[in-house]
């Protein structure tokens, strides 16, 4: 099963600052978890074919054996305290669900 999330950063988040957290610990943490096989963090540089900008400036991609194992792995108060920040960088992130066809 795959995640994706598309979000735009909160009006005055500091770019520099939100990747560096990003870099240095969203990414390493949420990668560590039992139930996560592939997190990755991605900017968007522009839209395919055309000059106008993508609507969403980021985008997470994660890779996860099971729903069930990932709630619980997310739900674990020391992970809870180290993702906290996402919610004062995030601007009303879409988690989308999915699976392969």
């Amino acid at each position: 099963m795959r995640i994706i999330v598309l979000f735009n950063l909160k009006e005055g988040v500091d770019i520099a600052e939100y990747e560096e957290w990003a870099k240095t610990r969203d990414i390493p943490t949420a990668s560590a978890l039992s139930s996560v096989t592939s997190f990755t963090v991605h900017k968007a540089t522009g839209l395919f074919g055309s000059d106008d900008p993508s609507p969403y400036e980021y985008f997470e991609i994660i890779d996860i054996t099971g729903m069930d194992e990932f709630v619980a792995d997310v739900s674990d108060p020391e992970f809870q305290a180290m993702a906290a920040p996402f919610q004062d960088y995030a601007d009303g992130p879409q988690f989308i669900l999915t699976e392969d066809l």
